[in-house]
């Protein structure tokens, strides 16, 4: 149940930052001839149409042309900018400040916040509900890493694009004399640049954005739908008809969707909305990788270090509904804390983080140690399965089959424990695990090569 709630207001806040980043590029894009409110509208009531109507169905195929488009538009406007501006000579000479052209800022955005973001990334992303369900759609254990590991190497790839658009933004937007809100760059370039080539290739442009959004949003409903389905309905509601329960997933789906909209028009921005969902997304992680990798992890520490953080997170935070203030962290506790800290006289985003995934680490490892082991048995059966690989061709067995069994046949790998005769369970990585990691590291320092070279050609 626990992760249920945790899923759902992940997937809502998702939803949230989505949409709002997204109408603010059509608003930027039509010149304020949709505004940014209605846009959110009219997304929300088309992919909860097609979302509720065509299931998981819909959203598979919706993703696939979708992304296809995303990724062509993301190339699409780089070529037409930087020849505006004079490609990378002409960018280094209207930008005096060397720092906008370095990878790691020295201000706000340095080494430092880019590397406890990425540990928080990290410890959030497995249990994203959505990230689940990606990986445990591979017929096997190699087309789940396949799809998970390059799909997001495509993704980094198009954020080169984004980032030399952005940089090249500030130079033709300075040029022309223009001040340009950052969550509306991308979309005034789409506007001025897009009509030039062909009419309606900005209409082509607002359908691919459109589509690309409403596509992640339909995959978020569903997932939300089948959490408290699965997790918290059946449980409470056993024995009844499947076309029962897929009303009330429904129906479920739209109270997400509903919450997400919300919370799209109460965001200040997008980076606001994106420094929330990085948090949410961590809130689950901690007991997840407590469990995998600890035997001494009980239920009550789960709970522990979930709630533990929760409570860190927004005791460290701002809680206001409106101009009604509940609590401000910054206001009551800032000025005690030490100058390294504090940004701008407000607690740094990567302290506040360290601060409630300390928490709540210590949290779960001291209630598990005071609370009753999970039972032997049923240790085993979960790292048994947790080590056994999902074979071509495997038989699921029957349907009654429980959750969390092995299915009938299935060899279990010997345990080849770094740490035997330990309650720790890291395991000696395979031939596989240790390539794959290698080449994903190697995509890693691709990209960044490649920036580096193009900011300094």
């Amino acid at each position: 149940m626990l992760y249920a709630v945790i899923g759902m207001l992940n997937l809502s806040v998702n939803i949230g930052v989505m949409l709002r980043g997204s109408s603010e590029v059509i608003s930027a894009s039509t010149r304020g001839l949709l505004s940014a409110n209605v846009a959110i509208a009219v997304m929300t009531i088309v992919f909860v149409v097609y979302g509720v109507a065509g299931g998981l169905a819909a959203a598979i195929i919706t993703d696939f042309i979708q992304g296809i488009l995303t990724i062509i538009f993301s190339f699409l406007l780089l070529p037409l900018l930087m020849n505006a501006v004079g490609w990378m000579d002409g960018i280094r000479g209207a930008i005096t400040d060397p720092q906008k052209l370095t990878l790691v800022a020295p201000a706000q955005i340095g080494f430092f916040y880019i590397t406890v973001i990425a540990l928080n990334g990290l410890v959030g992303i497995v249990t994203q509900p959505h990230t689940m369900g990606n990986c445990a759609a591979g017929r096997t254990e190699m087309d789940g890493r396949f799809g998970w590991m390059f799909g997001n190497m495509i993704k980094r790839i198009c954020t080169v694009p984004w980032c030399l658009t952005g940089l090249a933004a500030i130079v033709y937007f300075a040029g022309k004399g223009v001040e340009v809100e950052p969550d509306k760059v991308f979309g005034a370039v789409a506007g001025d640049f897009l009509p030039n080539i062909l009419p309606g290739v900005l209409g082509v442009f607002l359908a691919a954005l459109l589509a690309s959004v409403m596509s992640s949003c339909d995959a978020f409903m569903i997932s939300s739908a089948a959490l408290f389905t699965e997790n918290i309905y059946r449980p409470l509601r056993p024995d009844r008809r499947q076309s029962h329960y897929i009303a009330v997933g429904r129906i479920a789906s739209v109270a997400v969707v509903s919450g997400g909209v919300v919370f799209a028009y109460w965001l200040p921005g997008v980076v606001a909305g994106l420094e929330i969902f990085w948090m949410v997304s961590a809130m689950m992680g901690l007991a997840f990788w407590l469990g995998l990798f600890w035997r001494r992890t009980t239920v009550a520490g789960a709970w522990a270090a979930t709630l533990v953080s929760f409570a860190v997170m927004l005791f460290t935070g701002k809680i206001a509904f409106g101009q009604y203030v509940l609590w401000d962290f910054d206001a009551s506790c800032a000025r005690y804390l030490p100058h390294f800290m504090l940004w701008s006289d407000r607690l740094y985003l990567p302290w506040q983080m360290i601060f409630y995934l300390s928490a709540g680490l210590i949290s779960g490892v001291v209630v598990s140690l005071l609370t009753r082991p999970v039972a032997a048995a049923k240790l085993d059966n979960y790292y048994a399965l947790i080590r056994t690989p999902i074979t071509p061709g495997e038989s699921r067995g029957t349907s009654g089959r429980l959750p969390c069994t092995l299915p009938q046949g299935a060899v279990v790998p010997e345990k080849r424990n770094i740490f035997p005769n330990t309650s720790l369970e890291f395991m000696i990585p395979s031939r596989t695990s240790v390539v794959g990691f290698l080449i994903g590291w190697g995509f890693v320092a691709a990209i960044v090569a490649v920036v580096y070279l193009i900011a300094s050609a």
